[in-house]
This record gives C-alpha cells, structure tokens and sequence, in this order.
C-alpha cells in the first residue's frame, strides 16, 4: 500500500455512499409510484397519468 492516497477515502466514501442512496431511492421509488397509480385507477377511477 505505497502509493495509496488517504486522502481520497473520505470522497470515495462519500460518492459510493451518495450513489448507493440514489439508487435505492429510485429502485424503491419507482415501482411504489406505479403500484399507488395503479392503485387509485382500480379504487378512484383516476387516469394513470395523472
């Protein structure tokens, strides 16, 4: 471990961190918008896109 920067630990950490949020966020986000529209059309009546 020589040339390792220590230095760059915290900014991977963060990215990989930051990454990882938005990718759960939109993988549950996604299919819960779907399902809720889907949902309200059954029991509302409302169009899907709106």
């Amino acid at each position: 471990m020589g040339d390792f920067n220590f230095a760059l630990l915290p900014i991977m950490v963060i990215g990989g961190v930051a990454g990882l949020a938005s990718t759960l966020y939109l993988v549950i986000s996604l299919p819960a918008v779907i399902i809720w529209k889907i949902y309200r059309k059954i029991t509302k009546g409302i169009p899907l896109t709106k």
